[in-house]
C-alpha cells in the first residue's frame, strides 16, 4: 500500500471518507455545543404552544368578562333582585325606547365629534409650530407632554376649581373681558363647551406629537420643490404636507375619537353629567344605572351598546385608513 495520500484519486479508484466530526450527521447539521443541555423532541414540539400561554391568558381574561358581562343583558340582574329571571331582549327594547337613551347618544356623539375635531386641529397647528427649529421650540416640546402627565380625573378637578362662579380663577378674566354673566358650568351649552375645552386641553398634545412624528418623516425634495416654484405656504400645506400627513392624523384621529366615544373621568369629574343631562353621554348613563341607581343589567346593556357604536365606527375608520395607505403606498 502506497504512503503516497493522492494514491487513490490518482488511480481513479475511491478513497475512503473523512469521517465527520462529533455530533455532526449527514445532512450537514452543525454539531452542538460543548456542553449545551439538549431538548427533547417532546419539548421542541411543545414550544411553541408555551410560548402562547401568556396570549391565550390574556385573550381569556378579557373575552370572559365580556361575554359574561353581554350574557346579563339578559336578565334583570339588580340590587333588588339578586336571583335574575331571564327577560331575553327586554332590557334592549326598553332603552332603545326611552328619550334618555337617544339623548346620551347625541350628547356623546356631540362631544365625541367636538373634542376630535378641536384636538385634530389645535395638535396640527402645534406640531408645524414645533417643526421649525428654535430655542422656544424645543423647549415648548418638552413642556407639551405635561398634560398628558395629569391623571385625566385630577385634570377634571382642577379645572372644576377654576371654573367655579364664585372662587374660580376663571371669572376674573372673563370679567376683564367685558363678560359679566359668567357661570362657569352651570348652563347645559357652556358645561358642554367647557368639557370639550377641557379634554382638548389634556389630550391635544397626544395628537401633536404624532402629527410632528409625520411631519419630520415627510420627505424634503416636494417642499424644496415647491419653493422652487414660488409655491405659497398654505398652498404648499394644503397640496403636499395635509396630503401626506393624513396618514398619521388619521391614526391620531381613529384614538381619540374611541377614547372620546367612552369619554367618563373628565365629563364625570367636571360636570358629573349635568346639569340636567346636558353632558349625560352613554358612559355616564351605564354608570348612572349600574352604580347609583344598581340596576346592574341594565348599566351592562347601555354598555354593550356603547361598545357595539365604538366597534362599528372604529372598523370604518381603520378600512378608510388602510385604503389610504394603500394609495399612499401606490397598491
Amino acid at each position: 500500500m502506497s504512503d503516497d495520500p493522492l494514491a487513490g484519486s490518482r488511480g481513479g479508484t475511491a478513497t475512503a471518507e473523512t469521517p465527520p466530526p462529533d455530533g455532526a450527521g449527514r445532512d450537514n447539521q452543525p454539531a452542538p455545543l460543548a456542553g449545551a443541555p439538549r431538548v427533547s423532541r417532546r419539548r421542541k414540539a411543545l414550544r411553541p404552544y408555551l410560548l402562547s400561554v401568556p396570549a391565550v391568558l390574556l385573550c381569556a381574561g378579557i373575552l370572559y368578562p365580556f361575554f359574561l358581562g353581554v350574557s346579563y343583558t339578559f336578565f334583570d340582574f339588580s340590587a333588588a333582585n339578586p336571583a335574575p329571571d331571564a327577560v331575553g331582549f327586554d332590557n334592549f327594547t326598553t332603552i332603545l325606547g326611552s328619550d334618555a337613551f337617544w339623548t346620551s347618544v347625541r350628547v356623546t356623539l356631540t362631544f365625541a365629534l367636538s373634542a376630535t375635531v378641536l384636538e385634530t386641529v389645535l395638535g396640527v397647528g402645534v406640531a408645524l409650530l414645533l417643526n421649525r427649529s428654535s430655542l422656544v421650540g424645543k423647549l415648548f416640546e418638552r413642556v407639551l407632554i405635561v398634560p398628558l402627565m395629569v391623571a385625566p380625573i385630577l385634570a377634571a378637578i382642577m379645572w372644576k376649581l377654576l371654573l367655579l362662579p364664585e372662587v374660580g380663577w376663571v371669572r376674573p378674566i372673563a370679567q376683564f373681558f367685558g363678560v359679566n354673566d359668567y357661570n362657569g358650568t352651570d348652563s347645559p351649552v357652556m358645561a358642554m363647551v367647557w368639557a370639550v375645552i377641557v379634554d382638548a386641553w389634556i389630550f391635544t398634545p397626544f395628537v401633536a406629537i404624532i402629527a410632528l412624528a409625520g411631519l419630520r418623516s415627510l420627505p424634503k425634495s416636494p417642499f424644496e420643490a415647491s419653493a422652487v416654484d414660488g409655491a405659497g405656504w398654505w398652498l404648499t400645506f394644503r397640496k403636499l404636507t395635509l396630503p401626506m400627513l393624513w396618514p398619521y392624523l388619521l391614526v391620531a384621529v381613529i384614538f381619540r375619537l374611541m377614547d372620546n366615544l367612552k369619554m367618563f373621568d373628565v365629563i364625570f369629574g367636571l360636570t358629573s353629567g349635568g346639569p340636567g343631562d346636558a353632558t349625560t353621554t352613554l358612559q355616564i348613563s351605564a354608570y348612572l344605572e349600574a352604580i347609583s341607581y344598581a340596576r346592574y343589567s341594565r348599566g351592562l346593556t347601555y354598555m354593550f351598546l356603547l361598545w357595539l357604536l365604538v366597534f362599528v365606527i372604529s372598523m370604518i375608520l381603520v378600512k378608510y385608513l388602510r385604503r389610504i395607505q394603500d394609495r399612499a403606498a401606490g397598491v
